[in-house]
């Protein structure tokens, strides 16, 4: 009998877990098939109602929630948050809350703390709110390290607000607070290049959907790509607008797969030129997909790699390769005017003088610049390399990163 009381509550308890992991509903435990194959296994198991297992969910979630928090606020170290914003498809601001730490076995960890609606407008002082809301509930504001946001300006807002009213709980005097996004930045970077040849990306997508919308085109198309000696398609993905890699992965694949397609079979299809221009932008984004891949990784960490990456770009844009092109040297130029934007605090409208170290067209923020020097590979010597190749005032560089560290 205790036996099967126990094998009844973990029964219950996994149900509990995987309707939880699947997001499935309560009431699909009730489905016929499903509770006879229960009763198949055990004949005195009976499943509980969902009125049942949803308390158990919500009883599971609390008491994981409460080891989480109780972890949290044992930390000896301090806790780095990231944060974006999505938009539902009700148009429903959401704010997600992600806290990075290293427990007390030194393994990197990272938690979900909050995924709360925003009410709009999205304005630097609600975002604060919700952060601050966030972290007075798990008891952990005194822990906060850095915040990594994206570039718009009212998480810019949000950061100084938390400066103004909290700079006694941060460390280093606030220097490294606002950690800028270093993915968004390279996704701003390249979709800003891009649009110099929007025009023959558009006719690609355009391209792409017509094909993908009768199945009779999508069956001529894979006639066409087998004789290519390319494997058929279900189905044709286009981009997503917001997402650089995503446009790049489209033309990657129209040059693998359209071009012949498109020559013979549509009359308003890319010129030889515009499909020259995309190959070329192709070959010249490869490298920013790598470092995309580089600082978007998502289990281990990647601070020590923002300020290497950024040398990456600076010398990818800068590569006399791309000379010949008058194209790439256009897009390169872009993408150059783009990124000095970020990183120099000088081209910042309504900068805060306060807020960064300011050094001839370099912002300094000493997160990074610790994050950078922990990384065995690199110390001191390659910190005043770097900046020194992204400023021209060496010396007072080189005072900077000694008083980072």
């Amino acid at each position: 009998m205790v036996c099967l009381c126990l094998m009844k509550k973990f029964v219950v308890n996994s149900w509990s877990s995987i309707v939880s992991m699947l997001r499935s509903p309560f009431l699909s435990l009730k489905i016929p098939t499903f509770s006879h194959g229960l009763t198949q296994m055990h004949p005195a198991f009976q499943i509980k109602g969902r009125h049942t297992i949803h308390d158990d969910a919500v009883k599971m979630y609390k008491g994981m929630k409460k080891d989480i928090e109780v972890e949290l606020q044992n930390l000896d170290s301090h806790i780095f948050l990231t944060s974006d914003m999505w938009t539902s498809s009700q148009d429903l601001g959401y704010m997600c809350i992600t806290a990075h730490y290293i427990n007390a076995e030194f393994n990197y960890k990272k938690k979900t703390i909050s995924f709360a609606e925003v009410k709009y407008p999205h304005t630097g002082y609600a975002i604060e709110e919700e952060i601050v809301r966030c972290l007075t509930e798990w008891g952990i504001r005194s822990k906060l390290f850095t915040l990594t946001l994206d570039n718009a300006s009212n998480n810019t807002n949000a950061c100084e607000q938390l400066r103004k009213y909290y700079k006694h709980e941060l460390l280093l005097e606030d220097q490294h607070l606002h950690v800028r996004c270093c993915a968004h930045i390279l996704n701003i970077l390249v979709h800003d290049g891009m649009k110099i040849i929007h025009e023959a990306i558009d006719m690609i997508r355009e391209l792409l959907k017509y094909i993908d919308s009768s199945p009779s085109r999508l069956q001529d198309f894979n006639t066409i790509a087998s004789g290519m000696g390319l494997r058929s398609k279900k189905g044709i993905s286009v981009d997503t607008l917001t997402r650089w890699n995503s446009t790049w992965k489209m033309l990657v694949e129209a040059l693998t797969y359209l071009a012949s397609y498109a020559n013979r079979k549509m009359i308003d299809s890319p010129s030889e030129e515009q499909w020259e221009k995309a190959k070329a932008i192709c070959e010249f984004l490869k490298a920013f997909e790598e470092l995309t891949l580089i600082v978007s990784a998502h289990r281990k960490p990647t601070s020590h790699k923002f300020l290497p990456v950024v040398l990456s770009i600076r010398h990818a844009l800068k590569d006399p390769g791309w000379q010949t092109s008058d194209v790439l040297k256009e897009l390169a130029v872009a993408m150059q005017t783009k990124l000095d934007k970020y990183w120099d605090p000088e081209e910042k409208e309504n900068a805060d003088p306060n807020r960064r170290i300011k050094s001839k067209g370099i912002e300094f923020n000493h997160a990074l610049v610790i994050a950078t020097f922990l990384d065995p590979r690199r110390k001191e010597d390659y910190l005043d390399f770097l900046y020194c190749k992204l400023s021209t005032n060496e010396e007072q560089i080189t005072k900077q990163v000694e008083i980072a560290l």
